[in-house]
């Protein structure tokens, strides 16, 4: 029975999985990012297993989730590999390492089981490859999500920046045009002068800045299009 299998060498097929992902560039296998993955998966998948052996059908459909990836109904399977999806990114790993992760573990099972010559029935492996699908696809749709918060997130904040800095400048150009207006009033300057210069100037300056704000504003309009 493969949950008598993964039962008796869980810490092996553990051990196998670390040094898979430690193969792989940039990437080593700590208790932290295992926490909510391997462990967590073969755990579930082992029950799983059990339940179906023992013809509790509820009970593995609750655990691991069905077939046809009803996400309205979040099993086991689904809540822990979603936590693992989110760990990765907040680690700042790529997408590709989420599958990985799960797809080192059926080689493990597979390796292990050619090795100990050990059988399993055609039933456990739909069971396996359902646990990995429904584990991956919740996973990989976590990371997604909280890919694409992240970066909404960084994008509003350069914007945020992008306003403060055009208010300071607008700001500044205001501030010198008005000085420069009071100056040339108080003093019965001519506009034609040092200082009259420097109110064109900053009133050229400031119809520049607002034509590129709003120019800015066309262009992302067209892209959301």
């Amino acid at each position: 029975m493969m949950h008598t299998f993964l039962a008796n060498n869980r810490e092996d097929l553990i051990a196998r999985c670390k040094a898979k992902v430690a193969k792989r560039p940039q990437r080593d296998a700590t208790e932290r990012q295992l926490k909510n993955g391997v462990p967590l998966f073969l755990e579930q998948l082992r029950r799983t297993l059990q339940a179906e052996e023992e013809h509790e059908a509820e009970e593995s459909l609750r655990i691991s989730g069905s077939s046809d990836g009803d996400t309205l109904r979040l099993s086991e399977v689904g809540v822990s590999a979603a936590a693992h999806g989110k760990q990765l990114l907040e680690l700042g790993f790529s997408i590709n390492e989420v599958v990985h992760d799960y797809g080192d573990l059926c080689q493990a099972i597979t390796e292990l089981a050619i090795e100990r010559d050990v059988p399993f029935a055609v039933p456990e492996f739909r069971t396996l490859n359902r646990c990995l699908d429904n584990a991956i696809a919740d996973a990989v749709t976590k990371f997604s999500e909280e890919r694409d918060v992240t970066n909404l997130a960084v994008q509003h904040a350069a914007e945020d920046e992008r306003v403060q800095l055009l208010a300071q400048d607008l700001g500044e150009l205001v501030s010198t045009a008005m000085l420069a207006r009071a100056a040339i009033e108080e003093g019965t300057l001519s506009l034609r002068g040092a200082t009259g210069a420097i109110l064109e100037h900053s009133l050229a300056r400031l119809r520049h800045a607002i034509d590129k704000a709003l120019d800015d504003i066309r262009l992302k309009r067209e892209q959301l299009r």
